[in-house]
């Protein structure tokens, strides 16, 4: 979709820099607070968890988890009190920092392949020259010209006089976004979307709880200044159209206006222009604020230049662009980032409130409500073209038959004298042939011919300066069909065209026709194979870019933004170009640097990056497991990048990395360390070992800077022999290897061992494991020996232990305290005041409020710190406490907790010196303890939330990130499995034992895949996909391969080319597979690999005996490996013919691993917002997370998956305060990207679809909340099935939705499904299943069925009774609706005997049946979605606040060991005023 849309959201700003809803008056401008320099990557006291907690308010985290995100908006606390008063800390507006304009701004490149350069040539001096001429910064960061495409970021705005087609999704007083429609003065960093207030300065931040932050780094760094602007109004006026006026903003650049008119309906068709003030031109590159006499009311001319050849090109590709913009063909493709979306398809539009929505609310009888049959609760079919349901849209208008570059290119000179730049060739719809000639005054019809060259003009020659004005003279079928595609460009979401910041890939795909595409057809011969253009001529130097990015400065949060953005920016453009040269690579177009090897040995540059292969070069993995240990290597490499790049140390460098996984081999993409392919590598490496640890050196400079991350990877300083059994000592494992680049970088690389081995797999002669290790069958040898700990598995082990050590330290202070019974106490000694620390001042104010225990915790925590800082003055006993304390746990310091491992423990061919002998004793009892810890905790706690639901994976990749977050490797799959078929509720546990044996099944199958595909020649592609999938799903006996034909030539004339396939089975080997043995091959992997026995034999088999889908299992599949299918309905239960042919596979896509590069400060508001959230400061909680908003947008750009989650909470939190437009207006952006951005059928874009039903159904557009839950049920139906929890809540909202409509029949079958589900779920005494019988008694009421409505009632009726006790509201609300459906029934009663008795004459009272009002429908739904109001008084209201103040004191003191003040107390108090709304308090919670 090229590159007209990246500039094409000017027409919806309003829905991309998120607008806000203003709460208070709209100047107050929010101060991004400036963090301490110190903490500016991840604060240190949030603990993992909250970093995994759910996007969700109503998940409340625990209590732990909210104490310490309360730490993290310390510095956000005291706003409100401090608003107005001057010395305000305001924050600049560059127009780099603004959401719309930056390289990774809006509109992420759209154009992938002509990325943008982030730092430009002339900066490759360094970061002085970068931050030196503010002129590069902003062609750095914002309006790069690209070559060959010549289109530059546009910050996105809407013109006046132009209403968009959604521009109703704004809320009445909503801001105008920020480059909106006018600057209110005072605009800070965001040019200023969001109610903000402003802060008193410095001093405050000081007191709010920054002490860890040196003040000596502080001087002005954190001093901003504010430019105070507003936007103004220009006129344009350009050839042939009525001039318009423009809103624009002072800091936007002059490329910037050009953006907005090459994507305007009107002007679209112009690339080649020059804007005129007065006569003169203006430079491209100015901001508008340095033009002289440009002001409110201005009038720009736009003046048509005359073309170069580059000129010239850029306006044939904007215009083929412009034609392909509706085109889907580039998503299913899977190029320039385009990903899909569907939405669309069941709004039928835009959810905007126009016209046409809003009879619909009111006539409700049109409203077909009958779902398809393959969505009705019970059906089996699960048809899979529904998936991708055909837009109308995409059904192209087409305006050409072709437009391509002629055959007659280049012009001869005699021609490029008379302005001749190129020839092109069009046929159009009425099937003329023109050749047209592209010259320096625009394009003309010549004479020429297919075969006869006669570049004269034409008579008439229609000499036009656009393309499109030209063939819109030649072409009335062109003029026509091209207005009404910009029309439909132009209306369609901004979301929808945005590229994304990585490729999605879609497993299924239409078959599409191959269509002529000129621009394709050069691209794929010219600038894609060898260099990137952005600057003519050079490719990019990625090491530069990656390595200068992280040298920006990062004082204060404009300059923390500007360098996260260019890190991200870069990030995304490396990780595109690498997957295209690994494919390069393996497709065979790359040449490799050392030929005369051996293929797997073989290695590669293309376009600056370093390719290699994941086989065991030389031997170098010999003793760790060979290839397989060469095949883990690369991602457990990439792992140590990740964390060592979280950590950012200044001054260490790490390489850009990327895995990439295709065609069954393992490419490892890497940016190349300058001067490392002039020297050896014995020679460069200074730091580490090149043999696993024979001969290791070490390093002052990398001890200093490797010291600096020890602390949050937890690694300990350790030394080991060497070859010549001297110590050396190093600060990380020592495979870890430090090179000095001719740059004068630190790199380091070979981080696979970042993290401590993990010792159930690693079986090691003499070492006892402990008990419940052996129990669950440990150690087990692995394939490999590379096994790790997870870094969540370290994080969650330390604090763990650190829990431990409070515990035992606060038991014997307290028996201390027993034996000394005095009133003095240690505590009093312990902080007296000369030892400096503050908290001996808290401890005198300690009121006896709290509980024994708490008060131990504080002063072990005290004493802790007093310890730590080496005072005299502590008693010794006490000092005995905590060295106890310390040895207990297994902490390295015997004054305070510090736990860290040494990664090189149990590593094959590492010594240890004899002085240390005892330390290396401890760290293996230290590592026995995580395997151990990882087994007895971790798995039972996630099967233990996977009982509670509060973990509910729904697919393969949402179970293994449940696993991960808790540390647990794939390859504890087996045992995870295995533990749930031995748990008591084994069949509440039902869906995670369906989705462990399938991804268990999918992950073995993978492994055989891939080896299976090494041995396939690129022309048998097809053919051996689709035998493997025959043999992996289909019930047909014996599939025969069908080889190409090629292929059953004699094998003589093969012999010679053995050499170039990489892989070393015989070419053909793969046809002769068959499904037993195929099926035999799984039943071994996951038994070796996974030490799970599965019982089945063949496909049908396993669907039977575990009740699994064929077509989750091909989903599955598909996404593991990356395989396209064709979009068609597959019969994998027909024995007479094999389900899949090799038509059916479309392509085969890389699947690519990468690093994620974080948005430090928006994460910190983020967590701000939903610890505010959770404590009932929804406001406060709102304003913090549209902040975070703003600060993601700006690092990220428009599109990211954290984005998403925002838009979720922000809808969410509208909803609960009641602004319904705007929850639907976010949640439908939240739906678009997730479908864009995680998969049109990925779970979290399935539970979107459901809160974007809910804000459908509270705005009263019934059918389209009906579509959008049908869509929804068809997704989970297709990833999971019908038998999961989420599906009782699906059900319950269709069924309610119905009930609505008086749709009773088709509501109770979903409801009733519900019910099941529910009980199966939940146990059949839950709560939850007593709402189900009472929604379902409801609609038999409804019925008049009366007596199974009093049936389901009492059964919630019972439930409610026994739970909840007899005067539970629950209860007593129960038991009044029996009484109201017995008279019901009895009077139905009565009237039927009458007419029984009096026959057709009997006088009959009217029965009152009624339609559930909307209102109660709405009511219900929230209920069940877990949304609560609960009307309060102002007396409970104060009550709630001193309760809620209470217990963050609780936290407070549990975290810190300190009390808030008495007048932060007032301050809490104040804040938390404005925030509730006077007379209902919404708290959301879990539905129950």
């Amino acid at each position: 979709m090229g590159n007209s849309l990246f500039a094409n959201c000017c027409r919806h700003v309003t829905d991309l820099i998120f607008q806000t809803r203003s709460f208070n008056s709209p100047d107050e401008r929010s101060p991004l607070l400036p963090k301490p320099p110190t903490s500016c990557t991840v604060c240190p006291e949030v603990p993992e968890d909250t970093q995994c907690a759910g996007p969700y308010p109503d998940i409340i985290p625990s209590e732990a988890v909210t104490g310490s995100l309360q730490k993290c908006t310390e510095y956000i606390q005291d706003l409100s009190e401090a608003k107005g008063e001057e010395g305000m800390v305001t924050v600049c507006d560059k127009s780099c920092l603004r959401p719309g304009t930056g390289a990774a701004g809006l509109l992420r490149q759209a154009e992938a392949s002509r990325a943008v350069a982030v730092l430009p040539a002339d900066l490759g001096d360094g970061p002085a020259g970068l931050v030196g001429h503010a002129q590069s910064l902003e062609a750095c960061q914002s309006c790069v010209k690209l070559e060959d495409s010549g289109l530059a970021h546009r910050s996105c705005r809407r013109e006046e006089h132009v209403a968009a087609a959604d521009g109703g999704d704004a809320a009445p007083g909503a801001h105008p976004a920020s480059q909106g429609h006018e600057h209110p003065s005072g605009v800070a960093l965001m040019n200023g979307s969001g109610p903000h207030e402003s802060l008193k300065g410095e001093k405050d931040a000081r007191q709010n709880g920054h002490e860890e932050a040196d003040p000596g780094e502080d001087g002005n760094d954190q001093e901003v200044i504010v430019i105070q602007d507003t936007g103004f109004t220009v006129k344009i006026c350009a050839p042939g159209i009525e001039p318009f006026s423009l809103q624009v903003s002072p800091q936007e650049m002059v490329q910037e206006i050009h953006q907005v008119l090459m994507d305007r309906e009107d002007t679209c068709h112009r690339t080649c222009f020059s804007l005129q003030l007065d006569g003169n031109v203006l430079d491209n590159f100015a901001e508008l604020k340095t033009i002289e006499g440009l002001q409110e009311g201005s009038l720009l001319k736009v003046v048509e230049e005359p073309y170069t050849v580059r000129e010239a090109r850029i306006h044939v590709r904007h215009i083929r662009d412009l034609l392909k913009s509706l085109d889907p063909s580039d998503a299913f493709n899977g190029v320039d980032c385009n990903s899909l979306s569907f939405l669309s398809v069941f709004t039928e539009g835009d959810l905007g409130d126009s016209g046409k929505r809003k009879k619909k609310g009111t006539e409700m009888e049109q409203i077909d409500c009958t779902p398809p049959e393959h969505i009705l609760p019970g059906s089996k079919e699960r048809p899979l073209c529904a998936l991708q349901p055909q837009n109308r849209d995409w059904k192209p208008l087409q305006c050409l038959k072709v437009l391509t570059m002629s055959g007659w290119n280049p012009p001869p000179g005699n021609r490029k004298m008379h302005g001749d730049l190129m020839y092109l060739y069009v046929i159009t719809v009425e099937d003329r042939h023109v050749s047209i000639t592209a010259s320096t005054r625009g394009f003309y019809l010549n004479q020429s011919t297919a075969y006869n060259f006669n570049p004269k003009p034409a008579n008439p020659s229609f000499l036009s300066h656009s393309l499109v004005e030209l063939l819109n003279q030649i072409s009335p079928t062109f003029k026509k069909n091209f207005a009404a595609l910009q029309k439909k460009r132009v209306q369609r979401h901004p979301f929808e065209r945005i590229a994304t910041p990585f490729q999605v890939y879609s497993w299924t795909a239409p078959q599409a026709e191959h269509a002529m595409d000129c621009v394709r057809a050069e691209d794929a011969y010219t600038s894609r194979l060898g260099y990137e253009e952005h600057i003519p001529g050079q490719t990019r130097d990625w090491n530069e870019e990656l390595q200068t990015t992280r040298e920006l400065p990062r004082k204060n949060l404009p300059e923390r933004l500007l360098r996260e953005r260019a890190i991200f920016k870069v990030h995304s453009d490396f990780t595109a170009a690498a997957t295209r040269g690994a494919m390069a690579v393996i497709d065979g177009n790359v040449m490799a640097i050392n030929p005369s090897e051996e293929t797997k040995m073989q290695m590669f540059i293309w376009n600056n990056i370093f390719f290699s292969l994941g086989f065991d070069v030389r031997d170098h993995y010999k003793d760790f497991g060979g290839d397989v240990a060469a095949y883990v290597a690369p991602t457990n490499d990439l792992n140590g990048v990740r964390t060592y790049n979280a950590v950012d140390v200044e001054g260490l460098y790490t390489l850009g990395t990327v895995v990439v996984d295709y065609r069954g081999y393992r490419v490892t993409a890497q940016s190349i360390i300058p001067g490392i392919l002039e020297r050896e590598q014995e020679q460069s490496v200074i730091y580490g070992s090149i043999d696993f640890g024979k001969t290791v050196v070490s390093h002052p400079k990398y001890l200093e800077l490797l010291e600096k991350t020890s602390r949050p990877l937890k690694i300990q300083k350790h030394k080991v022999l060497n070859d010549k059994n001297e110590e050396v000592e190093l600060c990380s494992s020592v495979e870890c290897k430090g090179i000095i680049g001719n740059d004068g970088r630190h790199y380091i690389l070979d981080l696979l061992r970042t993290f401590p081995p993990d010792l159930n797999f690693l079986p090691v002669e003499g070492e006892e494991m402990p008990e419940e290790c052996k129990k669950m069958g440990f150690p087990k040898q692995h394939r490999h020996k590379l096994c790790c700990l997870r870094q969540e598995l370290v994080d969650a082990f330390v604090e763990h232990r650190y829990l431990l050590f409070m515990k035992l330290a606060a038991l014997q202070l307290m028996q201390q305290k027993a034996n000394k019974q005095e009133s003095s106490g240690v505590l009093e000694n312990g902080a007296s005041p000369e030892n400096g620390t503050a908290d001996s001042e808290k401890s005198e104010s300690e009121d006896g409020k709290i509980d024994d225990n708490v008060t131990g915790l504080d002063q072990v925590k005290e004493l802790a710190e007093t310890i730590a800082s080496d005072d005299g003055t502590v008693d010794p006993k006490s000092r005995e406490v905590i060295r106890n304390a310390c040895k207990a746990v297994g902490s390295i310091s015997d004054t305070s907790f510090d736990i860290r491992f040494n990664p090189d423990i149990f590593s094959p061919g590492v010594r240890f010196p004899e002085s240390s002998k005892e330390e290396v004793q401890d760290q293996k009892q230290l590592l026995k303890d995580a395997a151990a810890f990882l087994l007895s905790c971790q798995i039972p706690g996630l099967v233990k939330d996977c009982l509670d639901h509060t973990v509910l994976p729904m697919d393969g990749a949402t179970l293994a990130e449940a696993m991960h977050q808790r540390g647990i490797n794939m390859r504890y799959l087996g045992k995870v499995i295995n533990f749930i078929t031995k748990t008591p509720g084994r069949a509440q546990l039902d869906h995670i034992f369906k989705i462990g044996i399938s991804e268990l099944i999918t992950r073995s199958a993978k492994h055989i895949f891939k080896t299976y595909l090494q041995g396939v020649e690129l022309s048998g592609l097809s053919a051996a996909i689709s035998h493997f999938l025959n043999c992996f799903l289909s019930s047909f006996p014996n599939p025969i391969a069908h080889l190409p034909a090629d292929e059953l030539v004699s094998k003589k004339k093969n012999k010679k080319r053995k050499n170039r396939n990489l892989g070393n089975a015989d070419n053909t080997a793969w046809a002769s597979m068959t499904p037993q043995e195929l099926w035999k091959n799984i039943c071994s992997e996951a038994k070796n690999y996974f030490d799970f026995s599965l019982e089945c034999e063949n496909a049908d088999q396993a669907a039977e005996v575990y009740n699994l889908q064929k077509i989750t299992l091909l989903r599955e599949i598909s996404l593991k490996t990356g395989v396209q299918i064709l979009l068609k309905e597959y019969n994998f239960d027909n024995r007479h013919k094999p389900t899949f042919t090799e038509e059916d596979i479309l392509n085969i896509f890389p699947v690519v691993k990468h690093v994620n590069p974080k948005a430090s400060d928006a994460f910190h508001f983020f967590q701000s917002g939903q610890a505010k959230v959770q404590q009932g400061f929804l406001k406060e909680g709102c304003e913090l997370i549209n902040e975070a908003l703003n600060l993601f947008n700006n690092v990220y750009g428009a599109m990211h998956v954290e984005i998403c989650a925002c838009l979720r909470l922000l809808a969410r939190l509208n909803y609960i305060m009641g602004d319904y437009s705007e929850a639907l207006s976010n949640q439908q952006k939240a739906v678009l990207m997730s479908e864009r951005v995680l998969g049109i059928e990925h779970p979290n874009t399935i539970q979107e679809y459901m809160h974007l039903a809910l804000y459908c159904f509270a705005n009263s557009q019934l059918s389209t909340a009906l579509n959008l839950l049908y869509r929804a049920r068809y997704l989970m139906l297709l990833v999971f099935g019908e038998d999961h929890p989420e599906m009782a809540l699906l059900d319950n909202n269709i069924g309610l939705v119905l009930h609505g409509v008086m749709e009773y029949d088709l509501s109770l079958r979903f409801l009733e499904n519900a019910l099941a589900i529910s009980s199966k779920y939940h146990g059949s005494k839950s709560l939850k299943v007593a709402l189900s019988h009472h929604l379902v008694a409801r609609v038999y009421e409804s019925k008049a069925e009366f007596r199974s409505a009093l049936q389901h009632e009492k059964e919630g009726y019972t439930i409610y009774k026994n739970q909840l006790g007899e005067h539970h509201e629950k209860t007593k609300e129960s038991s009044e609706y029996l009484k109201y459906l017995t008279q019901q029934a009895v009077a139905l009663q009565r009237t039927m005997n009458e007419i029984y008795k009096n026959g057709s004459n009997a006088n009959i009272m009217p029965l009152k049946f009624t339609a559930p009002s909307m209102a109660s429908v709405l009511e219900q739904l929230n209920i069940i979605n877990g949304i609560l109001f609960i009307p309060l008084s102002q007396k409970d209201l104060e009550n709630l606040k001193a309760e809620v103040q209470r217990r963050q004191q609780l936290q407070e003191s549990i975290k810190s060991g300190g009390q808030l003040e008495p007048e932060d107390k007032a301050v809490e108090e104040k804040e938390a005023e404005p925030s509730m709304p006077s007379a209902e308090i919404p708290l959301t919670q879990s539905s129950a």
